[in-house]
């Protein structure tokens, strides 16, 4: 723990190093972002940075790698093969508890956007939470934060995350495929693959937290949701290389602001539509309150998340967490006009 505060200690100083405004080469131009499920709407925000050159207009060449979710992008920055990664903010937390440190330096999402269905084929009988034990429920990995959404609704109604089977579905193709194939009883994802399986009425809602409402009707609070998270110690060595994926990231949280649903899909990448664009526009249109107006993450937004991830994992129950160091909004500081 005392390593974890000097680094973060360290990465503060640095940054400060930086001035406000300041377009400082960066130190590493070639950087490595990881992403759990690129399509998603919850990384929107990340492919519009990368499409509208953004990235390279702050001096950078990024290469942005797919993992298909949460947990294996995560993996990718702990084992060392990207330099960042576009994921989740509870995260930060449940690495502090095991005693590996990440800080988020950007959010782009402040609330999850995340659904949780029966599969209305399945015919499942249905009244409370409790009925969901023994179910399979398809999410984008086990330990993603689809996962960690259904774990804690599990944990009000009294159970545990073993009371249900997770299946790893992968990103939007694979969660409709797994639906409409009988794969899974009930689904927790992200738009577009609810929106896909909701407009044929394939789905019976039970929890959403695509709007503030639902997020606080679930966690009790807001709660950060999509983060842009880096190790302390690439921070630290290379300050103005996360300056520059800050500043690219937030021109880019303006831009979708500023943008029309329809302006945001011409940006994107054809095959996100996946075939349907007018429900694709719908999407985004409905997703654009989702996006940080800002980068900065809620304070009490963090501490809510501690809250729920301590009420399932036994790992962040017992630990003592420094929550200032799980997430810095120094590099947003930096941003000009900020």
């Amino acid at each position: 723990m005392m390593r974890m505060r000097w680094l973060f200690a360290a990465l503060l100083v640095l940054a400060c190093d930086t001035a406000v405004g300041q377009a400082a080469k960066p130190e590493k131009t070639d950087v490595k972002i990881a992403v759990g499920g690129k399509p998603l709407m919850i990384y929107l925000p990340l492919a519009v940075t990368a499409r509208l050159g953004y990235f390279e207009d702050a001096g950078l060449n990024v290469e942005i790698t797919d993992f298909q979710s949460g947990a294996r992008s995560l993996q990718a920055l702990i084992g060392g093969n990207v330099d960042a990664t576009a994921g989740s903010f509870d995260h930060t937390i449940q690495m502090q508890a095991k005693g590996q440190a990440i800080v988020a330096v950007v959010e782009t999402g402040h609330y999850p956007g995340i659904v949780l269905a029966l599969i209305k084929a399945r015919n499942i009988r249905y009244n409370s939470p409790a009925d969901l034990k023994g179910l399979k429920i398809g999410v984008t990995a086990p330990g993603s934060q689809t996962n960690f959404l259904v774990n804690y609704i599990l944990a009000k109604a009294g159970l545990k995350p073993d009371d249900a089977s997770f299946i790893g579905v992968g990103g939007p193709a694979g969660a409709v495929a797994a639906a409409r194939k009988g794969e899974i009883d009930a689904l927790s994802h992200a738009d577009p693959a609810i929106s896909e399986l909701e407009a044929k009425g394939e789905l019976r809602i039970l929890f959403d937290t695509r709007t503030t409402a639902g997020t606080r009707a679930v966690f009790g609070g807001d709660y950060p949701s999509s983060v842009l998270y880096v190790r302390p110690e690439f921070a630290a060595k290379n300050p103005n290389t996360v300056q520059a994926l800050v500043t690219a990231t937030i021109r880019a949280l303006r831009w979708i602001a500023a943008a029309t649903p329809e302006e945001i899909a011409n940006v994107m990448p054809e095959e996100y539509a996946a075939g349907n664009r007018s429900l694709y526009v719908t999407v985004i249109g409905k997703s654009k309150p989702f996006y940080s107006p800002d980068g900065r993450i809620n304070k009490e937004g963090a501490e809510n998340a501690h809250k729920v991830l301590a009420a399932f994992d036994p790992a962040v129950g017992g630990a003592t967490i420094d929550l200032g160091a799980t997430y810095s909004d120094r590099f947003v500081d930096g941003v000009a006009g900020q």
